[in-house]
């Protein structure tokens, strides 16, 4: 017999029931028992922190590890109306598309194809950011309410579990994080190994590029040197690669498949310059594998990765293909733990159904 609304809370979400808001669970668990789990739920004065610290020791003795991979990327929770807390017309990654919903920032700590969640951060829109009155009615706290990207999200949460003592050997993360570069320097600067998507439009340098102080004519001579060749697309850089088809694991229908091809180069991310009749360019960055897939769909795909100078092409291929278990991770949290099914408008309500 459980004996309080933390009780009827945890029961409602791990038990059976197609629908895991408030309402329903107190129907199934405790008839008349509605106030005392929504009392809990909504307005209960307690703290998330001890328990998500705990959840991440559990998950790094369950799956972590120097082979385990921590993959970062967001879910879509869809809603009608306007005001559940963060809810706005969004990109949707899980529906491939602009929607009313919310988003969440989600970490996956995974190893052998288990996933574990072990963070879950709502990501607030500028149309709520920029909204005092509409935060104040909705109870989000001070320190939510400045502005932050997805993946200024996402390195905070990274540091909070590795704080903890989290332990995993690369980040993965799909083009959504890995477009930005401050993102991928951070990482970086965290001593991280890392492994994420990119558009195929993003610039990268040959690995051999050099710094050269051009002829500059008539005139001042230039300030600064240039590089030599300039940057190209990671689509460009790669079409005359040689591709190899490998399988990186068994499905549920046969060995999975792909082409892959991956070049040494220095990533198009250091400083800003005028180059030529260029306009601002960025400077070689950080060196870097730049890997690309021809899915057998024919849908192309570009990385780019840090992993060491030595890697394989079967290695890099099985890293960058491990990121599919956070897709595994969120349909299981929705399915069977209503995590896209809770009502509440305010920020405790919305915070303490996701911890």
């Amino acid at each position: 017999m459980f004996c309080g609304g933390d009780g009827l809370a945890v029961a409602g979400l791990i038990g059976p029931g197609e629908r895991k808001s408030v309402g329903p669970m107190a129907e199934r668990l405790a008839p008349g028992g509605y106030d005392q789990l929504h009392h809990f739920i909504s307005s209960g004065v307690w703290d998330a922190a001890p328990l998500e610290e705990e959840l991440v020791r559990q998950a790094d003795m369950l799956v972590g590890g120097p082979d385990a991979v921590l993959v970062i990327d967001d879910t879509a929770l869809p809603k009608k109306g306007s005001h559940s807390v963060g809810v706005a017309p969004q990109y949707a990654s899980a529906l491939g598309k602009n929607a009313n919903c919310q988003t969440v920032v989600s970490l996956t700590l995974a190893r052998d194809e288990v996933p574990v969640a072990v963070g879950l951060r709502l990501f607030l829109p500028e149309s709520w950011t920029g909204d005092a009155d509409r935060m104040d009615r909705a109870g989000v706290p001070e320190a939510c309410r400045s502005p932050r990207t997805k993946p200024e999200i996402a390195l905070a949460e990274i540091d909070r579990v590795m704080a903890v003592g989290l332990t995993f050997g690369t980040v993965l993360a799909d083009a959504g994080y890995g477009m930005s570069a401050p993102f991928r320097q951070g990482l970086s600067a965290r001593g991280l190994t890392w492994a994420v998507g990119i558009p195929g439009r993003q610039k990268v340098y040959p690995a051999d590029v050099v710094l050269i102080w051009p002829d500059a004519g008539r005139g001042r001579p230039r300030k600064n040197p240039v590089p030599e060749p300039l940057s190209r697309s990671a689509e460009a850089m790669l079409a005359e690669a040689p591709w190899t088809e490998l399988s990186w694991r068994t499905g549920t229908k046969g060995p999975l498949k792909a082409s892959f091809a991956a070049l040494r180069v220095r990533v198009a991310d250091g400083t800003p310059q005028r180059i030529f009749d260029k306009g601002q360019q960025h400077l070689p960055g950080e060196d870097a594998w730049l890997v690309g897939e021809h899915r057998v769909s024919g849908e192309r795909k570009y990385y780019l990765s840090n992993m060491p100078a030595e890697a394989d092409l079967a290695a890099l291929a099985a890293t960058i293909k491990a990121r599919w278990v956070c897709e595994q991770a969120h349909q299981q949290m929705k399915e069977e733990l209503g995590l896209d099914h809770f009502e509440g408008r305010s920020w405790a309500v919305s915070t303490a159904m996701h911890s």
